[in-house]
């Protein structure tokens, strides 16, 4: 069975109604992004980073998979899919899918402030005094910028061993997600799918399409499934 690996960026989840980071009107407006995404400003102002956090974590109680994440799903009856995601929510979970690799931590999962091997789920709100199993402040277990991405090691070695690479809703351009795709064997097929054809190093053996997630997932995999068919 050939190995897909899918690179899933905030694009597919923003098709469920969860805002952005990056866009014009997402998470960061009225915020400094070191502010709410660093350890400088949780140090700073704990009560602030824990109030962004938890303001996310009641957004994404109330959306649901869409189309683009049921399709990835669906490739599993042909295909062995790893999902690596750059997205912190639980949606591929909850559509069903079996390997998924969160690169950037998981919002529904709190770890202790001092060891990050000390996690917990979440699925309520972090407060200042709630602990960890070492006693110390819990707060998100959200990679933040100027962190360490610990699963990127393993990432790497699936891009390195993918018969085949999918790029949904991400622009390419947050290190190190970005780069996963150079660890590919340039023979190694790519399709991006993205309404914004974001910028690629990589020219041979890519496909561009300039669909929605929902638009353009479901119909490249109904395609991906009829090949493997018919092979």
């Amino acid at each position: 069975m050939k190995r897909i690996v899918v690179l899933t960026g905030a694009g597919i989840s923003a098709e469920s109604g969860l805002k952005t980071f990056r866009d014009a009107g997402g998470l960061w407006e009225g915020h400094d992004v070191m502010e709410v995404a660093s350890p400088e400003g949780f140090a700073h102002n704990p009560e602030l980073v824990l109030r962004f956090y938890n303001e996310r974590r009641r957004q994404l109680r109330q959306v649901q998979p869409n189309a683009a994440h049921y399709a990835l799903v669906a490739l599993e009856e042909r295909y062995e899919v790893f999902i690596v995601t750059q997205n912190v929510d639980d949606l591929h979970e909850r559509a069903g899918s079996s390997n998924i690799i969160h690169l950037h931590g998981e919002l529904l999962k709190a770890r202790s402030v001092d060891d990050e091997s000390l996690i917990v789920p979440m699925l309520e709100d972090i407060h200042i005094g709630d602990l960890g199993p070492d006693g110390k402040q819990l707060r998100p277990q959200v990679v933040w910028f100027g962190e360490d991405v610990p699963k990127i090691v393993l990432a790497a070695m699936m891009f390195s061993e993918a018969d085949m690479i999918l790029v949904i809703g991400t622009s390419l351009v947050v290190y190190p997600a970005s780069g996963l795709i150079d660890y590919a064997s340039p023979d190694t097929p790519v399709y991006v799918v993205d309404p914004n054809k974001p910028r690629m190093h990589r020219s041979k053996n890519v496909e561009f399409i300039t669909d929605t997630a929902v638009q353009g997932v479901p119909a490249l995999v109904a395609r991906l499934i009829e090949e493997a068919e018919n092979e």
